[in-house]
């Protein structure tokens, strides 16, 4: 148990600790014997003469012991001994001042109507009946509506401490619990982001890996069925091999070091539309044909739409590598602010004579550009296109108001 745990059960009085309930005993005690001294101290030693006084003095602080013992179940059962303390006070003033008050309390901080009210007309009636019965002589006698007015604020003023207590304690549970509430929404929260960086991540490794490692694999295949190779195509080739294996393990290093908690590390900024040409060269050292329509666009889209619209390219690319190798590509990109961005990519049919990259596809590179896309707030396309090649268009929108540039 921390301490602010046990703060809030202080608070909300769930629990208290020994000098909690210490002091509370000691204050009615205190008060208990106050009031016995009040009632049978005034007559000096000198009793009215009445056999029932002389008892009633006798009596009177043993059964406020026995309330005070009573005290301990009030948290149990608050109403019950609210009321017996008070049917005690009929013949105990030690317990009218004292237990009676604190269970009276205690009985009010549930804040409940029927046993409070229960408990003030016990209590006011015990009072009634106590003053009937003890004749004091040194006091003056007071009509029956003043007795009542005096027992009324007696049972008033601690049943308004203990509604003041229940609300506060009420209160201070009330935000406990909405601390509480909070706290889960924010675990919540960010497991449901962890996640949702945990899909992103794994989508870039498969966007930036795909690539590369498809390139490794055309190279190394032709280094390994083509004898046709003189030594400088075959030191070309495996120069190849080699540059996009080193750049797939620096990518590779790159995109997982977000994962990495002991160390802060940068992420290294996505790639755009900027580096369409670079990604097209690659494409063509690795023996692809590929031609760029539409190229130059009036101005650079919204860094979102730039971003997806490369990566919408890149995957194009490497699935054309995979399964229609030899076949020529075309990409085209047009748009203009306060459109549509459009990206088409589209290849022919295999080459027989080309033999195609072998590494293995997971079948999820289409998936995570139709959620890079969805993401950006446009649509994509995929499929044959009639003419035994494979087309993807993705039209995405290109806000005026947000154009980089700004």
């Amino acid at each position: 148990m921390t301490a602010a745990d046990a703060r809030i059960e202080y608070a909300t009085g769930a629990r208290l600790s020994w000098w909690s309930s210490g002091w509370r005993y000691l204050l009615v005690a205190s008060l208990g014997a106050l009031s016995y001294l009040l009632i049978y101290g005034a007559f000096d030693g000198e009793a009215p003469g009445s056999t029932l006084f002389a008892v009633l003095a006798l009596i009177d602080p043993i059964v406020g012991l026995v309330a005070l013992g009573l005290l301990t179940l009030r948290r149990r059962a608050p109403a019950t001994i609210a009321i017996v303390t008070a049917v005690l006070s009929s013949v105990s003033t030690t317990t009218a001042g004292g237990p009676a008050m604190l269970a009276a309390a205690s009985n009010a901080t549930h804040r409940r109507a029927v046993p409070i009210i229960a408990n003030g007309i016990v209590y006011v009636a015990a009072l009634w009946t106590y003053e009937r019965m003890i004749p004091v002589g040194t006091f003056a006698p007071l009509p029956w509506w003043g007795t009542l007015a005096t027992t009324g604020i007696a049972f008033l003023i601690p049943v308004a401490f203990g509604l003041y207590i229940g609300a506060r304690r009420a209160l201070v549970a009330s935000l406990h619990e909405r601390a509480l509430e909070a706290e889960r929404e924010r675990e919540l929260q960010v497991s449901a982001a962890q996640a949702g960086e945990r899909t992103r991540i794994a989508r870039e490794m498969h966007d930036v890996l795909a690539h590369r490692i498809s390139l490794v694999a055309m190279h190394a295949g032709a280094l390994a069925y083509r004898e046709d190779l003189d030594r400088a195509e075959t030191r070309r080739a495996a120069t190849l091999v080699q540059d996009n294996a080193r750049r797939a393990l620096t990518e590779l290093r790159q995109v997982l070091g977000v994962l990495r908690t002991d160390t802060p590390n940068v992420e290294p900024p996505q790639p755009t539309l900027d580096a369409i040409p670079a990604l097209l060269d690659d494409a063509r050292a690795a023996g692809a044909i590929v031609d760029l329509e539409g190229g130059e666009l009036a101005s650079p889209p919204p860094p979102l739409v730039s971003r997806t619209a490369f990566r919408i390219v890149q995957e194009a690319l490497t699935n054309a590598r995979k399964h229609a190798p030899g076949a020529a590509i075309r990409v085209r990109l047009e748009g203009r602010p306060g459109g549509l961005l459009a990206v088409e990519v589209t290849n022919g049919s295999p080459v027989p004579a080309v033999r195609g990259a072998d590494a293995p596809g997971a079948g999820f590179g289409l998936t995570g550009l139709a959620e890079r896309v969805e993401l950006a707030g446009g649509t994509l396309e995929h499929g044959p296109d009639g003419r035994g090649g494979f087309a993807v268009r993705a039209w995405l929108p290109w806000d005026a108001e947000e154009d980089a540039d700004d």
